[in-house]
């Protein structure tokens, strides 16, 4: 057994901090979408519209950020969050004046999940007709998300690719769920990043076998 050196487990327990911040922004977005107004007037709907039942918007732990600057940052730092946390996730932009913005606002959102289950990021796609603004969004690069080294569903998926020795791998986080709810559970998404060597290491892992199928 190795001991750790201090910096080594001052560097695990931020991993950890921002694992519990980002926690509490899936249970927040999640709980913003069924509890609230604006949360089941546009995410909820939009989720409904797609064909996704309540026990899949459960299952994914999809949720709604609202069009407010602020919401989402000034409930975390009101139940203790550390805002340096909330800044190295990307869910909070700290401006050049000191105050904050909520990188998610009015979007539906689909956490991320690692293959053990932990929220990495998020991705968030808007609903508005704002012609500027990205219909994607995710969390940026960070020290427990890194977009090359994860896949979209991999958590939900693992037991299904063991199991069926082949794992199917499609574009975006609604594909996967769609084939999910339909009982194909073998399926993961690169989600908006071409397919690289860690994802495939994930993969691997797992199967030796992958079917592609992107539009």
């Amino acid at each position: 057994e190795s001991d750790q050196t201090d910096e080594q487990k001052e560097q695990a327990n931020e991993k950890e901090s921002m694992y519990l911040v980002s926690e509490f922004a899936q249970k927040y977005f999640h709980n913003t979408m069924l509890n609230t107004d604006e949360g089941q007037a546009i995410g909820y709907s939009y989720f409904k519209e797609r064909g996704f039942t309540g026990d899949t918007i459960k299952k994914f732990g999809l949720g709604y950020s609202p069009e407010v600057w602020d919401a989402f940052t000034k409930e975390a730092l009101g139940k203790g969050y550390k805002e340096e946390f909330l800044d190295k996730t990307g869910l909070t932009i700290i401006k050049e004046d000191g105050t904050h913005i909520d990188r998610f606002r009015g979007r539906v959102m689909f956490p991320i999940q690692s293959m053990s289950g932990r929220v990495l990021g998020f991705g968030g796609r808007i609903l508005g007709n704002d012609k500027k603004a990205a219909k994607y969004l995710n969390s940026p690069e960070s020290d427990i998300y890194h977009k090359s080294k994860v896949l979209y569903g991999i958590y939900h998926a693992k037991q299904a690719i063991a199991k069926q020795d082949n794992c199917y791998l499609v574009e975006g986080y609604t594909d996967v769920i769609q084939l999910h709810q339909a009982g194909i559970e073998n399926v993961v998404a690169s989600s908006g990043t071409a397919l690289t060597p860690d994802q495939i290491r994930l993969i691997n892992r797992l199967t030796k076998n992958i079917t592609v199928l992107f539009d």
